[in-house]
């Protein structure tokens, strides 16, 4: 098996937008993705492949010095991989590159094996929005990390 993780391109859409309607129940549209891929500069977006099959992505934003990851998802077939792993690490590493001071994300409160991957790269629990999921009604843990100092 041969996983490749890539910068996301407008090719991967029909794929993100089946892996993001089988992960989410309030899914991004695809103009949302492609925006981002192509508009928004402070936006990076990767995929996991495996065989060729995009499998994965995830996405971050890089203000000033925060990165601000927005969504990792990996399709239900291809889970227990380690493509979620390999996604945040490119992530991190990017942020790392830019000199990024700190990470931050939300995750459901009830996303016990995405908690514990963050926890396991070192994100601790910051702060919860309450109702941030108002399409299922639940909250949603804050979660920073941060990254080490060049000085």
């Amino acid at each position: 098996m041969e996983i490749i993780v890539r910068q996301m391109e407008e090719r991967d859409l029909d794929r993100i937008m089946e892996v993001e309607k089988s992960c989410f129940t309030t899914p991004w549209s695809r103009q949302s993705f492609l925006l981002e891929i192509t508009k928004n500069q402070l936006a990076k977006y990767f995929v996991a492949e495996v065989d060729g099959i995009v499998a994965g992505y995830g996405g971050i934003w890089l203000i000033l010095d925060e990165g601000h990851i927005t969504n990792i998802a990996v399709s239900e077939d291809y889970r227990r991989l380690g493509l979620g792993k390999k996604l945040l690490e490119e992530l991190i590493k990017l942020c790392e590159k830019y000199e990024i001071s700190s990470m931050t994300l939300e995750v459901r409160e009830d996303n016990e094996p995405a908690k514990e991957l963050y926890k396991s790269y070192g994100f601790v629990e910051g702060g919860r929005r309450t109702n941030y999921y108002h399409d299922v009604g639940k909250d949603a843990i804050v979660m920073w990390k941060k990254l080490e100092s060049r000085e």
